[in-house]
């Protein structure tokens, strides 16, 4: 076998943790858990929030340490792209929110996975500049 096939679940169990984490902290500031890893045609959804009538679509992003920008300049103008595109996917298959007002959050994860510490980054990007 190949090394990295052992540290894959690492990868995985570290990025569910942080995400876990990040769900706490949003909840913990109001916000409401309409979704988690929604998957769409070309892209997945980490979170998918309300906050109030606003429905938040959150990318969650973890780095060790925050040397090359850090989890949020990871998020480039493709991966925005995949995001708005999930998104409309997930508003099609939810048309209960499909009139609401949207936003694209980025959760920048760093230090320790299992206590991580966040920038949140409300309003990241718009649909349009994509």
């Amino acid at each position: 076998r190949w090394p990295m096939a052992r540290a894959e679940p690492d990868l995985r169990a570290r990025g569910d943790a942080v995400e876990a984490a990040a769900l706490r902290f949003l909840e913990a500031d109001g916000l409401r858990l309409l979704a988690r890893n929604a998957s769409a045609r070309g892209g997945e959804l980490d979170l998918v929030m309300a906050d109030g009538a606003t429905v938040v679509f959150v990318e969650v992003r973890y780095r060790a340490d925050a040397a090359f920008g850090g989890g949020a300049a990871s998020v480039d103008a493709r991966k925005r792209r995949k995001l708005v595109r999930a998104a409309q996917v997930w508003l099609l298959r939810h048309p209960r929110h499909a009139n609401a007002p949207c936003r694209f959050d980025v959760m920048a994860a760093s230090g320790d996975p299992a206590t991580p510490t966040f920038d949140w980054l409300r309003d990241a990007f718009r649909a349009d500049d994509c």
